[in-house]
């Protein structure tokens, strides 16, 4: 096929899907903007600046190639910031084809200094994919080379495929006997209120929707392949199954990246039925015909072959438990800082209750007021929130703590910023319960929560119920650093 062709079947499909990755680079950038001080500042629960200090008395400026981030050059508060709302200026000159390439490169490139900025919170599938997602976007503004599109095909079929096959690899019994949806909802990270009518749903729903999810995720990829009308089944089944998270679930951007993924299952002809022609018009005119020279050729090619080479390495040894050649593994982890090949396995395993950390302050030890969450469940009247495109990171990370040990020493520190009553940590919260002043106390409790029956929430207007399990012992009662 000739890249004039290729050029008539996918501009228009290119067009869209980069300004489409312009909006979900910005609702990512003011997501993380809005929460980097608090996570990375210079008083936030895991300061940048610590990180990369012990890194370059380790390391010295070596360490950038496992850091790779700008904050080397500075690391204060105003830096977290200025990249921050850089991103949201490149990604509204993207959304309008300003320097397109060198948009999307500044864009990687902002996006990869703060992902490791935040550290942990930080650390997730969906970054992953933006950032696998964003560096192949670079070599498609001006056109749609032939290998572009069949990269994004291919993301698209291991994000899918990945995802589904994990849940078996695994082992977790609730995926086996079909009964994993029973309690997503319920036990999600983030629910909001469509979870909860989803809840509701008879047992036989959920497992026929259990198995319909494990179909889509681990059948359904391979038709991404396929000719054309096997194509477009896949993909509609694709797209079926994200809207039906997003009624259900708080899954940041992740879904909206799933769903730009799959504009590169149709051709121009499919979308042009659904655009305006006015809409199709602005598209074309900022589509300049895709003209490489031959070194831009040779050098994209090559980043196609080692994305496609490590990817299918990287399946391997995720199918088979085996490791790759000592060379692939040895650039894979030269890479692996730079996040543009990544393996994909959301939700391999399903809670089965929902356990809660509810963390309260007190100035005497006797009277004790909690600190509320902006998302998170926390009252028991409080409507679950439809909340994306935001990704609401200290909620989310909170819900891995109680049964994650691995999480406790971030979790520490966060305790020790609220006894400092830390601006830039209290901001993250939904309330300060004590304005101008640090708790004397603070300890935390465990909670099991479940959703409210439809009974219950029609007496009392309660969407939660809980049951209290006992005070979170890894940490006991911890005694603020002020006096007052």
């Amino acid at each position: 096929m000739s890249t004039a062709s290729l050029q008539q079947r996918y501009s228009l499909i290119s067009a869209l899907f980069l300004r489409l990755l312009a909006l979900i680079y910005l609702a990512a950038f003011i997501s993380t903007g809005s929460q980097i001080i608090g996570i990375a500042g210079e008083q936030g629960i895991l300061p940048v600046a610590e990180k990369i200090e012990s890194l370059r008395a380790l390391h010295g400026w070596s360490g950038f190639w496992s850091f790779p981030t700008l904050f080397w050059i500075d690391a204060g508060n105003d830096s977290l910031l200025a990249v921050a709302l850089a991103g949201c200026v490149f990604s509204v000159a993207l959304f309008f084809n300003l320097l397109p390439r060198l948009s999307l490169l500044l864009l990687f490139v902002l996006y990869l200094s703060l992902f490791h900025a935040g550290q942990l919170f930080m650390n997730f599938q969906w970054d992953y994919l933006l950032l696998e997602s964003g560096f192949v976007a670079i070599f498609l503004a001006g056109g749609a080379p032939r290998w572009a599109v069949w990269l994004f095909r291919w993301l698209l079929f291991r994000v899918r495929f990945l995802s589904g096959v994990s849940k078996l690899i695994s082992q977790d019994p609730t995926w086996a006997n079909l009964t994993a949806l029973g309690y997503f909802f319920e036990v999600q990270p983030l629910p909001h209120w469509g979870g909860w009518y989803a809840d509701q749903l008879p047992d036989w729903l959920l497992r026929f929707t259990t198995g319909s999810a494990l179909f889509i995720e681990i059948v359904v990829p391979f038709m991404i392949l396929m000719p054309r009308r096997i194509r477009l089944v896949g993909a509609g089944l694709t797209i079926l199954m994200q809207v039906a998270i997003l009624l259900t679930s708080n899954h940041n951007y992740a879904n909206f990246l799933v769903l730009a993924l799959c504009l590169f299952l149709f051709e121009d002809r499919d979308i042009s039925r659904v655009l305006p022609d006015s809409t199709q018009r602005w598209l074309s005119r900022s589509s300049p015909v895709f003209a490489p020279g031959l070194l831009r050729r040779a050098l994209t090619a090559a980043a196609a072959c080692l994305i496609v080479t490590l990817s299918l390495f990287q399946m391997w040894e995720m199918l088979s438990g085996r490791h790759s050649p000592q060379l692939v593994e040895t650039v894979g982890k030269q890479l692996q800082p730079f996040r543009i090949v990544n393996r994909y396995h959301i939700f391999a395993t399903m809670k089965t209750e929902r356990i809660e950390l509810v963390i309260e302050g007190s100035m005497d030890g006797v009277n004790w007021k909690a600190y509320e969450f902006k998302y998170k469940p926390g009252d028991t009247y409080r409507r679950p929130e439809v909340v994306v495109p935001h990704h609401p990171r200290l909620d989310w990370l909170m819900w891995f703590v109680p049964t994650h040990p691995v999480f406790l020493p971030w979790f520490e520190k966060f305790m020790h910023r609220l006894a400092d009553n830390s601006p830039a940590v209290i901001d993250l919260l939904a309330h300060k319960p004590f304005p101008g002043q640090a708790p004397r106390y603070l300890r935390v409790s465990v909670y099991r929560y479940y959703f409210a029956s439809p009974d219950t929430r029609a007496a009392t207007g309660q969407w939660w119920q809980r049951e209290y399990l006992g005070p979170f012992f890894p940490l006991g009662i911890i005694e603020g650093k002020t006096r007052r």
